[in-house]
């Protein structure tokens, strides 16, 4: 079975699922939790605080344990359970990490034992076989390839929790050695939208109000904390499109395709920005997850696997 996972800073998104990215570890079965996995001696079960931000995802379990959330729920979703099964997982890294971390996250899935775990009082045992890791912001644009291979140069701009990544595409391929992570994603901007309003308004707000605020969505905040709410989003996108021309991306001579949730909030401001020019907007927010699936889809076809 093949399963698709997009490790993202804010949320695990699989093609048909998504959760925050965070996890709480237990001694005993929680009482009240609707979702459980038991791994390893413990209970977990996902939490609303999401994990602190770490370049490096290999460097303890957690994501791991996210992981088997997602492959439980893929699983369940497939009809899978109660026997042994052979996983080949879809994973990927930012373009200016992957180089880098793809054979240490390759080997963070590989396992030479079989995985024993338990979601929702049912028992899974899996083998990992295959791991294959690609590029994200690449990969979500597996629906629309063919119409970009026309352009002679065109930016992948994929805005997401923690980061915002960058890639430049020549004639459709990926070049690798033109690739940018930029600490500048939602989390950022909503960590900054909370201090303001709380310095501004003495009011507590979530990241629920933000996304709901900045989407159009029907909230019971006053009118002067969304203004205060759209006022730093427009900022903040601002801030993404300048420091970009600063690392000699120019959307104003280059089409542009902007992925990821983040460019989802700030899709009015950027479609209005005379910074850009010609903007294309991928709206499924599991887009790198779909776009992992069918590569490897691809990649195990061609070799017979």
């Amino acid at each position: 079975m093949l399963i698709a996972i997009d490790h993202g800073n804010y949320d695990i998104k699989t093609p048909h699922h998504s959760f925050m990215a965070g996890l709480a570890e237990h001694s005993v079965r929680p009482p009240m939790a609707d979702e459980v996995l038991e791994y390893g001696g413990s209970y977990w079960t996902l939490s609303g605080k999401r994990l602190s931000y770490r370049r490096d995802k290999t460097r303890d379990e957690s994501y791991f344990i996210l992981s088997l959330f997602a492959i439980a729920r893929e699983m369940v979703l497939a009809g899978k359970t109660g026997a042994v099964e052979r996983v080949h997982l879809a994973v990927g890294l930012p373009p200016e990490h992957y180089s880098i971390l793809k054979d240490k996250f390759t080997q963070y899935f590989k396992r030479s034992e079989s995985i024993h775990f338990i979601y929702n009082d049912k028992p899974f045992t899996i083998l990992i076989g295959n791991v294959y890791v690609y590029p994200q912001a690449f990969a979500a644009i597996t629906n629309i390839k063919s119409q970009l291979n026309n352009h002679l140069r065109v930016f992948l701009v994929d805005i997401g929790g923690y980061t915002t990544d960058v890639l430049l595409l020549r004639s459709g391929k990926p070049d690798l050695q033109f690739c940018r992570s930029l600490e500048m994603g939602v989390i950022t901007m909503n960590n900054d939208i909370i201090r303001r309003v709380g310095a501004l308004h003495d009011m507590r707000i979530e990241d629920e109000h933000i996304s709901a605020v900045l989407r159009g969505k029907e909230t019971i905040l006053p009118e002067e904390v969304k203004k205060t709410i759209l006022e730093a989003g427009q900022h903040h996108a601002k801030d993404i499109l300048d420091k970009l021309r600063e690392l000699q991306v120019d959307l104003r001579s280059n089409p542009a395709v902007f992925i990821g949730g983040g460019s989802i909030l700030y899709r009015e401001y950027l479609e209005n920005s005379p910074m850009v020019a010609s903007a294309t907007f991928i709206e499924n927010p599991k887009a790198n997850a779909v776009g992992y699936y069918s590569m490897a889809n691809m990649q195990m076809n061609l070799s017979g696997r």
